[in-house]
């Protein structure tokens, strides 16, 4: 278990509420679009199994987000708010055998003054959800 009290994708195995998180990782060479970012911002990666990626659109406009090029969270790939932008995916991830999840990964970038208050917020509206 981390600092944070967030477990790993190792320390779980393949539980249906596993939290994966890194800091300053280079989501890019995943395929997932990393949000715009302002000089001194940092990034984050939050990924959640058992969510879908409107719920995680929906919970971070509740966090004063706004859906970008769309109106609808359950199309939402992007989220941007006061000091923060995040980019939204979803992929299906086989948890055993024939159980396949949804994982919802937030790539999150903002003043680290904001994310420090924000994301301990969305971790538990989506801790919440999954379990």
């Amino acid at each position: 278990m981390s600092d944070d009290g967030s477990t790993t994708a190792e320390e779980t195995g393949d539980d249906d509420t596993a939290a994966v998180e890194e800091a300053d990782g280079d989501a890019s060479a995943d395929g997932i679009d990393l949000p715009p970012a302002e000089e001194g911002w940092e990034r984050e990666t939050v990924a959640y199994r058992g969510i879908s990626r409107r719920l995680a659109a929906h919970y971070l406009r509740n966090l004063g987000g706004e859906l970008v090029g769309t109106d609808d969270p359950a199309e939402a790939t992007r989220v941007d708010g006061d000091g923060w932008r995040v980019a939204l995916s979803a992929e299906k991830v086989t948890a055993a055998a024939a159980i396949k999840l949804t994982e919802v990964t937030a790539e999150f970038a903002g003043d680290p003054d904001v994310l420090a208050e924000l994301l301990p917020k969305y971790r538990q509206k989506a801790m919440r959800a999954g379990g």
